[in-house]
């Protein structure tokens, strides 16, 4: 027999099953809709269809903490000798960081140490925010040591140049903003320095249009990528909380409307991934991960934002409409395809962790309902949760991706779990998860996993509400 007649769901369900059973008459259990609640029958699901809990939640986010502390070392080697460095006060030009599988200062590892921050929080256990902590500070002890050698010989790109000379938003904003959060989440560190150089960088430093929209020349003139929402204005939005200055709040509020004026469609509720301001016709690629970063920036903003700020009821509606979007084009197996709104596409794991994150957040701070999103949310985190393998990596990643303007650039990018991509997200979707399943009532009736204002004290596989 197939699982299709092993898992029932319920007790009651199990048992009235066994009651029903026909007696084989030739070794062979004949199922027909005379003996047997067919409705009870459990699907063939490609992706567990249950309710996560907590405990098996943590148990993927313990996985992915034990493999990255174990494989992104804080520490420096010389480069001809091998050996560590641990007086850094011999920090010279030949000093690099000893290699692990992932960089510490890239903008998929701001997201990852905003991620272990989160699991922390949600989960209670401490030793997510400390692989943070040890890290920033960690920066923080060597960088006068290496600004010195470059001040120095600048010619040479000392191991932490992109702290000190952020070139790209992608060097600045997810580290800026993390960097922040762990000031805020307790972190003693004097991380103020590279704070002040990333903000400083995005708000003065990096490319803008004539109308202040953050661009790039790269790889046509006057290109807006919507990674760039993300790689700016969490960072903006922290600042403005941190500083207590309302310019990072107005300048971050701009860049998503001015982004979503020229990149949201409104009649199918995503994005599209480039904008070139040469181009009469504007080609629309809904690239996965470049949604996951549009839409988590929105909930990034609104989580600072003061209530009654002006424009804050815009981004408000923006991500709603974002979300409702995202929602229509889930795929049956829980995840998103690599371009959203052609199913032909792979089914991409950090985007679609990004998602469940991002709309989980929604949900938890009263955004959208949970009765309406929270069941395809635990469909996308029992899919995200199967891509984590015992070892801790995270698979089915898209490698990093430019902007491309044909099907065929976006269809083959490959996946590796050695994107870095895909651990930042996972830890944030396992980690509001958990926030999400300890706010809400999640049950199963008539074998459908539904969200309710309160709890379901029943262990029928069938119910009506009084």
């Amino acid at each position: 027999m197939t699982k299709l007649f092993f898992r029932i769901m319920g007790l009651a369900g199990v048992m009235l099953l066994v009651q029903c059973q026909t007696p084989p008459e030739n070794g062979t259990a004949r199922i027909t809709d005379s003996n047997t609640p067919l409705h009870l029958l459990q699907p063939d699901y490609d992706t567990p269809y249950v309710i996560p809990q907590k405990e098996e939640i943590t148990a993927v986010l313990s996985r992915i903490h034990a493999y990255l502390d174990e494989t992104t070392p804080a520490s420096l080697i010389d480069r001809e000798t091998g050996n560590e460095v641990k007086d850094y006060q011999t920090i010279n030009s030949g000093t690099i960081f000893r290699k692990g599988d992932f960089r510490l200062v890239s903008y998929e590892w701001g997201v990852t140490y905003a991620g272990m921050l989160l699991a922390s929080e949600a989960s209670g256990d401490p030793k997510y925010a400390a692989y943070t902590f040890s890290r920033m500070k960690f920066l923080s002890e060597i960088r006068p040591y290496f600004q010195k050698i470059d001040r120095e010989q600048p010619v040479n790109h000392v191991a932490i140049y992109s702290i000190l000379h952020p070139h790209a938003l992608d060097d600045a904003g997810a580290m800026c903003a993390a960097m922040i959060k762990s000031l805020q989440a307790g972190l003693e560190a004097d991380l103020d320095p590279m704070i002040v150089n990333y903000i400083d960088y995005i708000s003065n430093r990096e490319f803008r249009l004539e109308d202040g929209t953050l661009a790039r020349n790269r790889p046509m003139r006057n290109s807006v990528w919507l990674d760039d929402l993300f790689m700016s204005v969490p960072a903006l939005a922290q600042m403005g909380k941190y500083s207590g200055n309302p310019v990072y709040f107005d300048d971050a509020v701009r860049q998503v409307l001015q982004f979503a004026q020229r990149m949201f469609n409104y009649e199918k509720g995503l994005f599209m991934h480039a904008w070139i301001q040469d181009m009469e016709e504007h080609p629309q690629f809904h690239w996965a991960r470049a949604n996951g970063w549009a839409v988590m920036t929105l909930v990034e903003l609104l989580e600072v934002l003061p209530e009654d700020y002006p424009g804050r009821d815009k981004v408000l509606d923006l991500l709603r409409r974002h979300i409702r979007g995202l929602a229509d084009y889930q795929s049956p197996q829980g995840y998103w395809h690599q371009l959203i709104d052609r199913n032909d596409s792979f089914l991409e794991t950090s985007a679609t962790a990004i998602f469940v994150y991002s709309i989980a957040r929604a949900v938890n701070r009263g955004y959208v309902d949970a009765k309406v999103y929270g069941p395809m949310l635990c469909l996308a985190w029992n899919a995200v949760a199967a891509k984590v393998n015992a070892q801790g990596q995270v698979e089915g990643t898209c490698v990093g991706t430019g902007m491309g303007f044909d099907p065929a650039f976006y269809y083959y990018r490959p996946v590796s779990p050695y994107a870095a991509h895909g651990y930042g997200p996972v830890l944030l979707a396992g980690a509001e998860m958990i926030s999400l399943l300890g706010n809400a009532f999640p049950k199963m009736n008539d074998s459908a996993i539904l969200f309710y204002e309160e709890e379901i004290k029943t262990d029928a596989p069938i119910f009506t509400i009084q």
